[in-house]
């Protein structure tokens, strides 16, 4: 199922192979439609390379927060070509102080940004 052009709602699913729960595609939706903006922005594929939703059992395995976004389909890790993740993850504050991306979770790992809709700034 297509979430937007450049999004399906296949990449999402949790890495153990559980798909987004329908309960959830709401989330999973208004996920999408703001990392299309970003990927409109920046003219690159935006990756999914570690998570987006997460069973229970999944985010305990990989020692998510207790409270994740990732296990309401509201978060995901991502990589975007030619972009290291603090120079992704300024560019994402930018647009949310723009007002074109949704206010919410923003963190800078080795590998990755994680970036959540959860509605409140948090930064890590």
């Amino acid at each position: 199922m297509e979430l937007t052009k450049n999004f399906s709602l296949k990449e999402f699913g949790c890495k153990d192979g559980t798909p987004v729960p329908k309960v959830y595609y709401d989330n999973v939706q208004e996920l999408a439609n703001n990392l299309q903006i970003l990927r409109d922005h920046l003219g690159v594929s935006v990756e999914i390379t570690g998570s987006g939703y997460r069973t229970p059992s999944h985010n305990k395995k990989v020692k998510g927060a207790a409270n994740s976004q990732h296990l309401i389909a509201k978060a995901a890790d991502i990589n975007a070509k030619g972009h290291a993740p603090k120079a992704l993850a300024a560019i994402i504050e930018k647009l949310i102080n723009d007002g074109k991306m949704k206010q919410g979770g923003i963190g800078i790992y080795s590998g990755f940004v994680h970036y959540d809709i959860r509605g409140t700034k948090a930064r890590w």
